[in-house]
Formats: C-alpha cells, sequence, structure tokens
C-alpha cells in the first residue's frame, strides 16, 4: 500500500505543476496582447499630431524666397521684395497690382502646401502679414481649432519692418 501512495502522489504533483505552467502561460500571452493594445493606441495618437514647428518655419522661409510673376526690371521678385512692394502701393512691370500678385501667390502656395479637409489631419490655416503695426494680407483657410502649431518671421527693408505669421490648424 505505501508504494500505490507514493505513486499517485507523484502523478497529483506533475498534475498540479502542468495546470500551474498552463495558467503562468495564459498570464504571458494576456498581458502581451494588452501590451500590444496600449502600443497601437500609442502610435495612433502620434500620428494625430500632423505638424511640427519646424515645418512651419521652414514654409515661412522658403514662402519668402519663392520668386512670383510679378516683374521688375531686373526680372521676377521675390515675396519678400513683394512684400514691401504691396505696402508701398506699387504695380508689377506688366501693371498688375502687387497686393493682387502677392495673394495670388500666397494662396497657391499655401494650398498646395497645406492640404486640409475634414479627412486630413490638417484642418485649416491662417497666414498673416503685418507692416509697421497694419495687416497687409490675411488668409483662412478651413477651420480654425484648438490645435495648432504656428511660426513667425520678422524681417525689415528700411523704413518698413513687416512680420509674417502662420498657423495650420489640427485635430
Amino acid at each position: 500500500m505505501i508504494t500505490i501512495m507514493k505513486k499517485n502522489r507523484g502523478r497529483d504533483i506533475g498534475k498540479r505543476a502542468q495546470e500551474e505552467m498552463v495558467g503562468f502561460a495564459l498570464i504571458v500571452i494576456f498581458v502581451a496582447i494588452i501590451l500590444l493594445f496600449l502600443l497601437v493606441f500609442y502610435l495612433r495618437g502620434q500620428d494625430k499630431e500632423g505638424i511640427e514647428s519646424y515645418e512651419i518655419n521652414s514654409f515661412i522661409q522658403s514662402c519668402l524666397h519663392y520668386t512670383t510673376d510679378c516683374e521688375d526690371y531686373f526680372g521676377g521678385i521675390e515675396i519678400r521684395k513683394l512684400i514691401f512692394k504691396c505696402n508701398n502701393e506699387a504695380q508689377c512691370l506688366d501693371r498688375r497690382n502687387s497686393c493682387d500678385v502677392l495673394e495670388e501667390t500666397l494662396i497657391s502656395i499655401a494650398t498646395e502646401s497645406w492640404p486640409f479637409g475634414p479627412d486630413r489631419p490638417i484642418k485649416g490655416y491662417e497666414l498673416k502679414i503685418i507692416s509697421n503695426n497694419e495687416e497687409i494680407l490675411s488668409l483662412q483657410e478651413g477651420n480654425q481649432t484648438n490645435n495648432f502649431r504656428g511660426a513667425m518671421q520678422d524681417f525689415t527693408i528700411a523704413p518698413d519692418s513687416v512680420e509674417i505669421s502662420f498657423r495650420a490648424y489640427y485635430e
């Protein structure tokens, strides 16, 4: 009888060990699934931000150096010089209003660079140009939200100083 009881005890211990291993494996799988869901939600949250301030600053810098189809005797005029022409109510060589050319050009650049809409991360944008505390141009497209990134650039051609700012609104 003693030998029979020892055999049963060995089987009970083996069964318990197997049950504990299965339980441990289930816990590990459960924790791995939870970590996977957390990782997915974390990565989705990063995509919503969409833009960074350095992107907007680069956009402003590149806009200022964009050559327009408004010409003077030296050729096409860059936007930064066209802003001062607009501020002084000057015309292009072909007699177009410099402010009209400035507005058309900036609308075209902003629309191509910052596509917005309900199915996009960008919901809208706002561009303002102020010279000597007077607003020269203000463009607003799309929806303004509480979340935005923006940048501003100051520059001067004596005696005028100009401030150009841009904000991109997102979810």
